[in-house]
């Protein structure tokens, strides 16, 4: 008996709506998470619910029409739900999910946790610095700060008023007289014998209780410890004292925080506050720290119309759905505090589901407490956050709106025909060298009416004459577009819509005779030649394909968002050229070349000596003394570096 080839059957539609219907009537009345997909097995949304059955119920036995629920089910092929055992389960899952699926109808934060802290270190006399990354228990890190500029400000205030070292250990050991910072007393001088006094461990101790809030005890016992030296008659020590007084009052009255009202709960707040508009939104975050405003940070969502407009509730909550904002605030709150530091306060412009604080609490280990109406200073922080929130989204919708002026004005310029604008993709090469050194080729894509950081990239150029730009082009041309030429003929890839380069009638030949040997078509290469005496503004636009030159004009937008794809090309060369030329002047391959000597601890030593010449500079003994490393290979890192 022949075998038969057995057919897999494909449902029809009816049947995959039929089979969807009887899973939802199975569900549980019980806490859970459910993920719809496509069919394409595509992820489109993932929401949590009190009731499984009652929410997923309220997406298909309703009719939603043309509306975006109505699309998102419309699509829906097949789903998964998870039951868990309370609701705080079910926000926790719910947010790990989002992160993982990257789901079309949810709202999503661009997972960016990496805040700068100060840190002062465990050394014998301390340093305060700028620090990002994993800590260090032998360390104290006090933060975290909206951004680098507020670690810096707290930086300066630290050297005006408690002239602590800034210097990197290597400089401090090395030192034989105090620097420039002793001399304008921003350093007490700790770097030298005559600096090395019991007052800087008194002043590390201050700094650390300032940074804490507990600015009043500090004032406190700089007056006690000033009215003790003048009663021993030491004169130069309460003047000390005193000067540092002074300065610590100035410090004070140049902070917006009344410090009064800055006490218990107070000295570390987070207050948020979303605002919606135009189909984008934005959540500031402004941080108050030690009772001190630091400042803020602007986050703004992807798929908020799609995911505000596809939440549905339990039918019992369905008569007050929550506004745009408040759900913008709580995908906010659970995809950046879930599974990260958060105060015991948070301060919000839209009252949140109070589900949130309580997951945050069990995560925290201690109260986490939200407030929508504050009053006396948290009310100005409020206030100050959604000021913040305003102006940072008018402007986002600004730009977004001459953005995509700008490339309405390009396609029309080039009579290029491209359905939708913001499909328009353009890829732009630069080659930068210094006198033929360190040869590097930049790739920069422009996207949906923005440059696309993630998808630059860089090339090393070699195997060219010195300073042949020409050759350099060509290499770069052929490496990116050799694969991409195929895989375009076999429908798996898509080539960009323009190709720039910059550069006049040479390097668009060049590109030219590239492009003929792939196949692809000559019309897509534009070069970007410089006008008469290279002024900005009277760039000329060369075409591979025989057109003539075209003069965009000084005011165009089309040239404006040419000179701003080719300028990002300029600037994101010359920065990959420069830090591989550093590299080759400093030796830092040379270090990765020596056996035994991995990416781990090559970091290690670049920490503990700060930089590849630190560690040039380091005898086999110190070497030695790093965990891992042995007494032989410090000999042939010494060996290798000298």
């Amino acid at each position: 008996m022949s075998e038969q080839e057995v057919v897999p059957t494909v449902a029809t539609p009816a049947e995959q709506r039929e089979r969807l219907l009887a899973e939802v009537a199975a569900l549980p009345l019980l806490p859970g998470v459910y993920r719809y997909f496509d069919a394409q097995d595509q992820v489109l949304y993932v929401g949590k619910a009190r009731s499984l059955k009652k929410r997923v119920s309220s997406y298909f036995q309703k009719d939603h029409g043309g509306t975006r629920i109505g699309l998102m089910v419309s699509r829906i092929a097949r789903m998964e739900t998870t039951v868990v055992r309370t609701e705080a389960e079910a926000l926790l899952l719910e947010n790990n999910l989002i992160k993982a699926l990257n789901p079309k109808f949810n709202i999503l934060f661009r997972d960016d946790k990496s805040y700068p802290y100060l840190k002062i270190s465990g050394h014998e006399y301390p340093r305060v610095s700028y620090y990002r990354g994993s800590v260090d228990r032998r360390h104290r890190y006090f933060g975290p700060f909206p951004n680098a500029w507020a670690v810096k400000e707290s930086i300066q205030l630290i050297q005006k008023v408690f002239r602590l070292r800034t210097c990197e250990d290597t400089v401090f050991n090395n030192r034989s007289r105090p620097c420039l910072l002793y001399q304008i007393q921003r350093c007490s001088g700790p770097c030298v014998p005559e600096g090395r006094t019991p007052e800087y461990a008194r002043d590390v101790r201050n700094a650390e209780r300032f940074l804490l809030g507990e600015t009043q005890e500090v004032m406190d016992g700089l007056q006690a410890q000033m009215m003790a030296h003048s009663e021993a008659l030491q004169f130069e020590l309460a003047a000390e004292m005193r000067d540092q007084i002074t300065s610590l009052s100035k410090v004070l009255q140049q902070q917006a925080v009344d410090e009064n009202s800055a006490t218990g709960r107070d000295r570390d707040v987070d207050i948020l506050a979303a605002r919606v508009q135009g189909g984008r939104a934005c959540v500031n975050l402004a941080m108050v720290r030690g009772g001190r405003h630091l400042g803020d940070r602007a986050y703004f969502p992807k798929h908020v119309e799609d995911a505000t407009a596809t939440l549905l509730l339990d039918d019992e909550e369905a008569a007050t759905p929550p506004s745009p904002e408040r759900q913008v605030l709580e995908a906010f709150m659970t995809q950046h505090y879930l599974d990260a530091q958060v105060p015991s306060l948070i301060v919000v412009s839209e009252e949140v589901d109070p589900l949130l604080s309580e997951a945050l609490t069990a995560q925290a280990g201690y109260k986490v407490t939200t407030q929508a109406q504050p009053r006396g200073q948290r009310r100005i922080w409020q206030e100050m956050a959604c000021k913040g929130a305003d102006l940072a989204l008018a402007r986002l919708l600004s730009e977004e709106g001459s953005q995509q002026a700008r490339t309405h004005a390009l396609l029309e310029a080039l009579d290029l025909n491209v359905e939708d604008p913001a499909a328009l993709r353009v890829e732009c090469f630069d080659i930068s060298h210094t006198a033929g050194e360190s040869t590097q080729a930049s790739c920069v894509v422009f996207e949906n009416h923005q440059m696309q950081s993630s998808q630059y990239r860089r090339y090393n150029i070699e195997g060219i004459t010195g300073g042949d730009d020409y050759a350099a082009m060509r290499q770069v041309l052929t490496r990116r577009y050799s694969k991409l030429a195929e895989a375009a003929q076999l429908g798996t890839g898509r080539l960009p819509d323009i190709v720039l380069v910059d550069g006049g009638k040479g390097q668009v030949s060049m590109a030219r005779a590239v492009f003929e040997e792939l196949g692809l078509d000559l019309s897509l290469i534009i070069g970007v030649e410089k006008g008469e005496g290279r002024k900005v503004g009277l760039e000329e636009l060369v075409f591979a394909d025989g057109r003539e030159k075209v003069y965009l004009g000084r005011e165009s937008a089309a040239l404006m968002l040419v000179a701003q794809i080719r300028d990002e090309a300029h600037r994101f060369a010359i920065t990959g050229m420069r830090a591989k030329r550093a590299a080759a002047r400093t030796g830092g391959s040379r270090l990765e070349d020596v056996a035994g000597i991995g990416p781990k601890k090559r970091a290690q030593l670049l920490q503990r000596f700060g930089g590849v010449r630190g560690v040039a500079q380091a005898s086999v003994d110190e070497i030695a003394s790093i965990k891992g490393i042995g007494r032989e290979l410090a000999e042939e890192i010494y060996r290798v570096l000298h």
